[in-house]
């Protein structure tokens, strides 16, 4: 049987390769021909749903009690205030608000670091994948697939916008 840190790894590997074929052959070209708030909208707003679970690092029963609170806490508050922020830009997109894009800066900088942040912190804790109980699937599925959204964020953040 293979290693449950192999499996881990290797199902956070292929989810975050499978995102970027995705990202690459299908979401980029679309996004390329969008104004830049069209093409953020569908980038920003999934986080406003998914971000929220992180919360559960917090619940027993979800993650297993050894979960250490040095990587929980900061992982679910992380998170929340990403999906509020997530909140925050896409109504300021939608209703293209003056500071929309700033919004999206600040809400893609502090989402993309929480994520990055949280790969960073996960070994250092001690995390073994068995502590993360029904939380398994956030790092190994969720978070690849908002890694990519975050680099396309930034990709179309930084593109020229026509004058």
């Amino acid at each position: 049987m293979m290693d449950v840190r192999a499996i881990f790894g290797l199902s956070a590997l292929l989810s975050l390769v499978s995102s970027v074929v995705i990202g690459r052959l299908y979401v980029w070209p679309w996004l390329r021909t969008r104004d830049r708030n069209q093409a953020l909208v569908p980038l920003v707003a999934p986080h406003m749903f998914l971000r929220f679970i992180g919360l559960s690092f917090l619940v027993p029963g979800v993650v297993s009690p050894a979960l250490p609170a040095a990587f929980a806490v900061p992982a679910a508050y992380g998170e929340l205030v990403a999906g509020i922020l997530a909140v925050i830009a896409t109504i300021a997109l939608a209703k293209r608000l003056p500071w929309a894009i700033g919004a999206v800066w600040v809400f893609n900088v502090w989402g993309a670091a929480d994520l990055l942040f949280g790969f960073y912190e996960g070994p250092h804790a001690g995390i073994q994948p068995e502590m993360l109980g029904a939380a398994f699937y956030l790092p190994t599925a969720i978070v690849p697939l908002l890694l990519m959204t975050h680099f396309l964020t930034f990709q179309v953040l930084m593109r020229k916008q026509p004058s």
